[in-house]
């Protein structure tokens, strides 16, 4: 069982491995590469824990802590590669986009180190650091550098202000049309990254969509809190 314990954190560690090909196609400007690798990182997050409690990795491989190559990776995959790829592109304004990328670093590694980031009903307490995600509807819907200044600055200030968040697989109101969501959302960026930036309306239709349930819905599990 060590053996499989150390091929999930080798796995895990994949991420890294896919975070340095999406730098090498940043540098080349072949932006739907780059978004593939990333996106290849994002599926290797969502399968290899439920794989590491399976094989009981904790107790089976305990020096090494799958967590600490989880935060590791996701800081990169999350937040520097998708921050390297806005100014790599000049999708942030000239002489601030530097300063940009730092607040999000910056306000990244609070959440990163928030002990209190998830909340009950396992949604995320704070905007989630899901910085791959906001860089991709930065390309995908063609945001230019003031657009793009200011949602990075709501969601910079989001990281410290305790909204919840939904997860898109175990939060469970909703669970169901969540899924639905996720579903097409996840069919329309594949188009959108086949297709190249910007997509077809009909994939930014979708992608703008399932972004308004979501923020909807990450409204509604706060309802409590903006009362």
């Amino acid at each position: 069982m060590k053996l499989a314990g150390f091929a999930v954190h080798v796995l895990t560690g994949l991420g890294a491995v896919c975070a340095l090909f999406a730098v090498e196609a940043v540098f080349a400007a072949a932006w739907s590469q780059a978004f593939m690798w990333l996106g290849a990182a994002f599926l290797i997050d969502g399968i290899d824990g439920p794989i590491a409690r399976a094989v009981n990795v904790k107790a089976n491989l305990p020096r090494y802590s799958g967590e600490r190559i989880d935060l590791v990776i996701d800081y990169i995959t999350y937040v520097f590669v998708p921050v390297l790829m806005l100014l790599m592109a000049d999708r942030l304004p000239s002489g601030a986009g530097a300063w940009l990328g730092g607040l999000v670093l910056l306000s990244s590694l609070f959440h990163f180190s928030d002990v209190e980031s998830k909340s009950e009903d396992l949604s995320f307490v704070g905007f989630p650091a899901i910085w791959n995600l906001v860089a991709f509807y930065i390309f995908a819907m063609d945001m230019g550098p003031i657009a793009a200044s200011v949602l990075i600055v709501v969601c910079v200030l989001l990281t410290f202000v305790p909204l919840h968040w939904v997860h898109p697989l175990r939060v469970v109101e909703m669970r169901p049309v969540t899924f639905v969501a996720t579903v097409a959302w996840s069919a329309a960026a594949l188009w959108s990254v086949m297709a190249g930036f910007p997509p077809p309306w009909p994939a930014q239709l979708v992608l703008a969509g399932v972004a308004i349930y979501g923020i909807a819905l990450s409204l509604w599990l706060s309802r409590g809190l903006l009362r």
